[in-house]
């Protein structure tokens, strides 16, 4: 469990201090594939709290919520329809959901 939020602090860290900025044209794309990403962290630090990990789903999982959740806003944006909206609302649902089922797991243990 340690391994995986030594792994998030990283990559904040590494985030943070980087000189790399993104162009506003892609502003919507990456925060929603970050969004998407970070849902398949929550998922899978909740998969290790119940023991229930398996690499392979979360690996997967990880690609493909962002490519989807970056897919998603590319038809909105061809369609002129903020799809990027409903991406965010489902993924970060899901964190908050994750995050709660964590909180809970560990207070009972």
């Amino acid at each position: 469990m340690l391994l995986p939020l030594v792994g998030l602090a990283a990559g904040i860290a590494i985030g943070v201090f980087s000189p790399i900025s993104i162009p506003v044209e892609y502003a919507k794309f990456m925060s929603v594939a970050l969004l998407a990403s970070l849902d398949s962290v929550f998922g899978g630090l909740r998969a290790g709290a119940e023991e229930k990990f398996d690499n392979t789903v979360f690996i997967t999982g990880f690609f493909t919520n962002a490519l989807m959740a970056a897919g998603l806003v590319y038809v909105g944006e061809r369609l002129g329809i903020d799809l990027y909206y409903v991406a965010m609302l489902a993924f970060g649902l899901r964190i908050f959901q994750n995050l709660a089922i964590i909180r809970r797991y560990f207070l009972k243990k």
